[in-house]
């Protein structure tokens, strides 16, 4: 059984993406920002509440040190705001934080046990807003940062082990409270090929950008 710590989890596709890692019998730590909120969901479907800020460098730390060693990491925190990219200083620092500086730490603190043990899976949770071959639609600095996601998993995945898988996916259009009601897939779907990069076997891809278990475009 391994353990999988999932960010953003208390909601949406990181609560689905943790309900799904439950199922296939994995352990899972259920990182939340609003610990009462992740408490309460993660005693609902037989996950561990973690208070975590990914904006917070410190809490990143106190929790990497709390929950020791970990086999899957799902970065799947994110913020979208609006507007263009030159706008607003604090949302840009703010999408920077949570969704490239919050993943990045996580990783340099977690992999190098995976490394150790010759076994990890780390998933960032993108989007097609942040691929150039999509013009790096949507929100600027949410698309800046999700772009700057991608390149962390090419590069980090260019400098590990084959064991230690490192990949990218974008969940599509999911009905959450970023996605609004409106929109075509539900948080299972959104999550499902999160799920599947969580647990590839040792022949699975790494370094690669997905949606719906296919390589797309970066």
């Amino acid at each position: 059984m391994e353990r999988a710590l999932v960010t953003g989890a208390n909601r949406g596709i990181g609560l689905a993406i943790a309900k799904g890692l439950v199922k296939e019998g994995h352990e899972v730590l259920l990182g939340s920002r609003d610990f009462s909120a992740g408490e309460e969901v993660a005693g609902e479907i037989g996950a561990t509440a973690v208070e975590l800020d990914v904006a917070d460098p410190v809490c990143i730390e106190k929790v990497v040190k709390q929950v020791g060693p970990v086999d899957i990491l799902i970065n799947n925190a994110g913020v979208l705001g609006s507007g263009s990219v030159l706008d607003d200083i604090n949302e840009f620092n703010q999408s920077m934080a949570v969704m490239v500086y919050g993943p990045f730490l996580l990783m340099h603190h977690l992999i190098p046990q995976m490394v150790a043990q010759g076994y990890g899976r780390v998933v960032n949770v993108s989007s097609g807003w942040g691929a150039f071959s999509d013009g790096l639609e949507g929100p600027g600095a949410y698309g800046v940062a999700k772009a700057a996601l991608n390149a962390l998993t090419v590069s980090a995945a260019r400098n590990l082990p084959d064991c230690v898988k490192v990949n990218a996916m974008c969940p599509g259009w999911v009905r959450t409270r970023m996605g609004g009601m409106d929109a075509t897939r539900s948080v299972e779907e959104g999550a499902d090929t999160a799920i599947w990069l969580a647990t590839l076997d040792d022949n699975g891809p790494t370094g690669g950008f997905f949606r719906d278990r296919k390589a797309i475009s970066w």
